[in-house]
C-alpha cells in the first residue's frame, strides 16, 4: 500500500518515516528545493544562521523516530543539555539566569530579586503535575475520537482539570502562584512558544515551562538544522522517495475519498494521503470544491515573527544561547500585537546565538545573532515601514541595555518578515503556529488529524491539532501514524 504526504516539513518527515516503518511505500511531495520547512538553515558572510525554530525540547520524540526505524538515534543525530536556559534582562538592569538546575535558579531568585523562591520551585512542580495530567487528553492522543474519552486515566484527569487554570488567563493563573511582577512576565512569557497573548490564552498552559525547567533544554551538534538533516536521512534510508521542487496542484478526491494527488498533469494514486500544508491552504488551493470547515479556517491566527539575521562584529560575554531583553509594558506589548496587529514601540527582544556552542557558525571574536521580536499575522501591514521602525527600537534597546553600540557592529544582514514566513512557507499569514490559543476552547477549535468527511485524507503539522512547534508537530505524525496503522491493519486482513 503506498501514502503519499504533501509537504516535508518537520511534521511531513517524521510522518514518512512512521509510516514507512509500517511497511507503506512512501512518496513525499515538496515545492521547495529542501526539506524541513521552516526548520532550515543558511549561511551569509561566514555566519551560519538557523532559519526558523531556535528551541530545542523533548529530544525523546525526535530518539524515538530512529528508534522505531531500528536505527541508533546517536548514529545519525548528537545534541547535548543546556545547563543554563535562558537569560533575561529588564531595563531596570536586574538579570537573571535560568539554570537548568532548580536549586541554583531558585538561589539566583533569592539573589536578584531579593524574595523567597518558594513559589517559583513550587510552580514548577504544579507545571509537572499540570503537564503529566493533561498530556495524554491534549498532545498524545486525538481530541475528535471517542476512544481518546473513554479512559480511566482520561476520566481521572478530567475531574482533576478544573484546578489547572482551564478558565484563567495565563497571567490570572501565574498572578496567583507567584509573587513578583519580573517572575510573573517570566512565566507569561510561555504563552509565545504557540503564539498566543498571555492575557486571554488559558492557564493550563502554563504546563509549558515543565518542558524546559523539569524535561531540560537541549541543543542539536550542528544547530537546530541538524534535526531536519538527520530526519531526511533517515527517511531515504529507510525508502522513502522525495520530490523537491514539485507543487502539488490537487487532492484527489473520489466521493470524498482520497485516492491520490495531481501536478499538472500527472496524477499520482495513493491508498493515504497526508497533507503537511498549513490547512488553510490545504482547502483553498488543494481541495478548492470541497466543503471547507469555514469557522475553522477563520480563527484569529498565532503571532508571527520579525527576525533580523545579524553578523555581530563582537563577542558578549554575558549573552548566552537564549537571551530575552523583556518590553517595560508587557500587556501593551500583546494589545498592540493582538488588537492593532501591529508592532509596540518597545518590544520584547529574544536573541538566539549558536557560535555560543558551535563556534565555527561565526567567524572568531564574532557572533551570529539571531534577533527576534513577535509580530502580527500578515494583514497588508506596511512592513517595509514596520520594519525600518523596529529595526531602530531594537537596536537602541539592545545598546541600552549592553551598554554598546550594537548598530555599528552589525556587519552582516538579512531580515524574514510574515511576508517572506507565508511565502517560503505556505504558512496562511505568515502565522508561526497556526492558530492562536486565545481562547479557553482553543484546543478543541484546532483543525483535526482527520476528518469523517473524508476517507484516508489526514492532515498533521503545525496548523492541525495538537498545534505548533517542534513537539506537537512530531506528536501530530504520530497521531496519524497510529490512526492508518488501524485502517492498514483492517485493510490488510
Amino acid at each position: 500500500m503506498k501514502a503519499v504526504i504533501v509537504g516535508a516539513g518537520i511534521g511531513g518527515l517524521a510522518a514518512a518515516i512512521r509510516l514507512r516503518a509500517l511497511k507503506l511505500d512512501v512518496e513525499v511531495y515538496e515545492s521547495n528545493a529542501y526539506p524541513g520547512g521552516k526548520l532550515t538553515a543558511f549561511t551569509k558572510d561566514g555566519f551560519r544562521f538557523d532559519a526558523g525554530p531556535s528551541l530545542f525540547t523533548m529530544p525523546h520524540l525526535v530518539d524515538e523516530l530512529f528508534t522505531l526505524a531500528g536505527k541508533k538515534p546517536r548514529d545519525y543525530f548528537v545534541y547535548q543539555k543546556l545547563e543554563t536556559i535562558t537569560n533575561y534582562f529588564f531595563e531596570d538592569g536586574t538579570t537573571i539566569t535560568a539554570f537548568a538546575d532548580r536549586q541554583r535558579f531558585l538561589d539566583e531568585l533569592k539573589s536578584k530579586l531579593a524574595i523567597d523562591p518558594t513559589c517559583v520551585d513550587q510552580y514548577l512542580s504544579r507545571s509537572q503535575e499540570i503537564y503529566n495530567t493533561v498530556s495524554n487528553i491534549f498532545l498524545e492522543n486525538s481530541l475528535h475520537r471517542w476512544k481518546t474519552w473513554w479512559t480511566k486515566k482520561v476520566a481521572k484527569a478530567l475531574t482533576r482539570i478544573y484546578r489547572f487554570g482551564i478558565f484563567d488567563s495565563i497571567d490570572s493563573f501565574d498572578k496567583k502562584l507567584l509573587n513578583h511582577p519580573k517572575l510573573i512576565q517570566l512565566f507569561n512569557r510561555y504563552a509565545t512558544y504557540n503564539g498566543s497573548n498571555p492575557y486571554k490564552a488559558p492557564g493550563i498552559l502554563s504546563s509549558i515551562p515543565h518542558l524546559e525547567f523539569n524535561l531540560g533544554s537541549y541543543f542539536p551538534q550542528g544547530g537546530m538544522h541538524s534535526i531536519t538533516q538527520s530526519l531526511y536521512q533517515l527517511a531515504l534510508d529507510m525508502g522513502v522517495s522525495f520530490n523537491f521542487n514539485s507543487s502539488v496542484e490537487e487532492i484527489m478526491l473520489q466521493d470524498n475519498k482520497a485516492i491520490g494527488v495531481r501536478l499538472g498533469n500527472h496524477i499520482n494514486k495513493a491508498d493515504f494521503v497526508i497533507s503537511n500544508m498549513d490547512v488553510y491552504f490545504t482547502y483553498k488551493k488543494l481541495m478548492p470544491s470541497a466543503k471547507a470547515p469555514l469557522k475553522t479556517l477563520s480563527q484569529e491566527r498565532s503571532s508571527s515573527a520579525l527576525i533580523f539575521y545579524w553578523g555581530i562584529a563582537k563577542s558578549f560575554q554575558q549573552l548566552d544561547l537564549h537571551n530575552i531583553f523583556f518590553s517595560s509594558d508587557y500587556q501593551n506589548e500583546f494589545k498592540v500585537l493582538f488588537e492593532q496587529k501591529s508592532i509596540t514601540d518597545d518590544p520584547t527582544v529574544y536573541i538566539n546565538i549558536t557560535s555560543k556552542l558551535n563556534p565555527t557558525d561565526a567567524p572568531k571574536d564574532r557572533e551570529n545573532w539571531f534577533v527576534m521580536v513577535n509580530a502580527p499575522s500578515n494583514n497588508g501591514q506596511d512592513w517595509d515601514q514596520l520594519i525600518l521602525e523596529c529595526r531602530k527600537k531594537v537596536i537602541e534597546k539592545l545598546s541600552r541595555i549592553l551598554k554598546t553600540d550594537v548598530g555599528s557592529l552589525i556587519v552582516s544582514e538579512r531580515i524574514l518578515d510574515p511576508r517572506s514566513i507565508e511565502l517560503k512557507t505556505s504558512s496562511y499569514q505568515g502565522s508561526l503556529y497556526g492558530t492562536s490559543s486565545n481562547s479557553k476552547f482553543a484546543a478543541f477549535m484546532r483543525h483535526p488529524n482527520h476528518k469523517k468527511q473524508f476517507q484516508n485524507l489526514f492532515f498533521c503539522g503545525g496548523s492541525v491539532h495538537p498545534g505548533g512547534g517542534i513537539p506537537l508537530c512530531l506528536q501530530s505524525a504520530k497521531i496519524i501514524s497510529l490512526w492508518i496503522e488501524e485502517q492498514f491493519t483492517r485493510k490488510i486482513v
